[in-house]
């Protein structure tokens, strides 16, 4: 792991313009300013998916097609802290259904902790943890002949650009059989006013939270960044419908990792790309599904229309 982040980074800060993968985002302090910056009132999509999962818990578990009389695996893509999918959860445990809970997330710590909290609000719900990758841990669904459900929320997909997300939708595909289920949750294309405050936030959460990908270089890999010679940086505009997040340089600098020995010059203004989070419309996730064997049996979304829930058929 040390070395694909090493790569990674030297990679990113030695392109034009720069880069630094999102993923890395997510240690032990990311996570936890996560989980603040969900709880912003800044932040909509937790709250508007929230709403979704707790008052319309039902609906859900109707859309995803499952049975009491078979046993089935549900499965979550970047399952955090589960805060959403507890409601649904729930209702299946307390239903009578008889299932697997499968959380999976690229942070064994969100792991635990979630784990730890199933395990004393839901006793009987029966889990079984993945750490990895998406693409790397979407391979081990296969070894399961049961029938499928996969979440994949708070518009993580957003994170991929289109011809990623597309290539992600069909290589989720090739996990499931026929009759499988894949609910996907979107943020919706609105205007920026809505927007841009939930990714630089009042309080400065999201601007500690991009930071601290800066942080995690100086812990584990031995850089010098000084971050407070960055500064948080956030567009978007509702006709594009993408957020994307940098960290700019204030000042002309240079910065080392010890361990590769390498040195990386930044120019005042010049700014590193961290995340993008794409917006959607129908059109949209038509477009990205098209050449995938989905087929969209229902949409879901909360009263403000801000959010939406595609629950998708493997035909």
């Amino acid at each position: 792991m040390m070395q694909t982040f090493l790569r990674d980074v030297h990679d990113g800060l030695s392109a034009d313009p720069k880069t630094l993968p999102s993923r890395y985002f997510y240690d032990k302090k990311g996570d936890a300013l996560f989980v603040e910056i969900m709880a912003l009132d800044e932040y909509y999509l937790t709250s508007a998916e929230l709403e979704i999962f707790s008052k319309k818990t039902a609906a859900l578990a109707e859309a995803l097609g499952v049975s009491k009389d078979k046993p089935f695996e549900l499965a979550e893509l970047g399952a955090g802290d589960g805060k959403k999918t507890k409601h649904l959860l729930r209702y299946l445990c307390d239903d009578g259904y008889d299932f697997a809970y499968v959380p999976i997330d690229i942070s064994q710590n969100a792991l635990d902790g979630l784990a730890c909290s199933l395990s004393a609000e839901m006793p009987s719900l029966r889990i079984k943890p993945l750490q990895g990758d998406y693409f790397d841990v979407l391979t081990q669904l296969k070894t399961s002949d049961a029938p499928k459900v996969v979440l994949f929320l708070g518009s993580n997909i957003g994170n991929m650009p289109d011809a990623r997300a597309s290539r992600f939708a069909r290589e989720l595909s090739k996990t499931l059989t026929e009759g499988d289920r894949f609910l996907l949750g979107v943020d919706l294309i609105k205007d920026a006013s809505v927007v841009l405050p939930a990714y630089d936030d009042g309080e400065g959460v999201t601007k500690a939270f991009n930071l601290n990908l800066l942080e995690r270089i100086n812990r584990e890999l031995g850089g010098n960044f000084d971050i407070t010679l960055f500064e948080h940086v956030v567009t978007y505009t509702k006709a594009e419908g993408i957020v994307r997040s940098y960290l700019r340089s204030k000042v002309d600098q240079t910065v080392t990792i010890a361990e590769n020995g390498e040195s990386y010059d930044f120019k005042a203004g010049e700014s590193i790309h961290t995340e993008i989070s794409r917006k959607y419309d129908d059109k949209l996730i038509g477009e990205i599904f098209a050449d995938t064997p989905f087929s969209l049996k229902q949409k879901l979304t909360d009263a403000n229309g801000y959010f939406a829930d595609y629950i998708f058929v493997k035909g």
